[in-house]
């Protein structure tokens, strides 16, 4: 009974997010998505290179509510959440870009071209970097979501598959 138990606990961490050990020294206490409320933080700038050469800033979209979304393709809660965030950047197309910030290594960095096009993801994905992962206070397991609001400042950190209903009423409330 013990055996079975710890099993189903393994997956339900496995679900929940990915962890990779290159992506933080920090470990994560708590394997369910994680929801902490931020205190007006602004949002550190970034200007990364997306998937097709062009490059991204994070200042260009002041005005609008940002999601940035640290995941990679290996990842299976982030490719489950993918459906979400592109159903979102449809809906809120006007007020709200998202973000996706692949942190794919060495071996998968080749595979998000033909990701992205197989998920038809329509907002830009760029490729994280150390320093970007370090400026957001350093990425304990993907994904991780940042929710910005129209004056750059950070509201919400999602660590973990996030239900859409989440966002969309954050989205809402800021929208207001």
């Amino acid at each position: 009974m013990m055996k079975m138990f710890l099993v189903l606990l393994i997956a339900i961490n496995v679900n929940s997010f990915c962890v990779d050990k290159n992506l933080s020294n920090t470990k994560s206490n708590n394997a369910e998505s994680a929801i902490i409320k931020l205190d007006e933080n602004k949002a550190p700038d970034f200007a990364l290179k997306s998937f097709d050469g062009k490059t991204v800033k994070l200042s260009d979209y002041k005005g609008k509510v940002v999601i940035i979304d640290f995941w990679a393709t290996w990842c299976p809660p982030c490719r489950k959440g993918i459906p979400d965030l592109i159903s979102i950047q449809d809906e809120y197309k006007k007020d709200v870009v998202i973000i996706g910030v692949s942190l794919d290594g060495e071996k998968t960095i080749k595979d998000v071209p033909g990701f992205v096009k197989s998920y038809a993801i329509n907002y830009p994905i760029v490729y994280g970097n150390e320093k970007v992962v370090n400026d957001y206070g350093g990425i304990e397991g993907i994904p991780t979501a940042f929710v910005v609001d129209k004056k750059g400042n950070i509201v919400d950190k999602h660590v973990g598959l996030v239900p859409k209903d989440t966002y969309v009423n954050k989205i809402k409330e800021l929208l207001k």
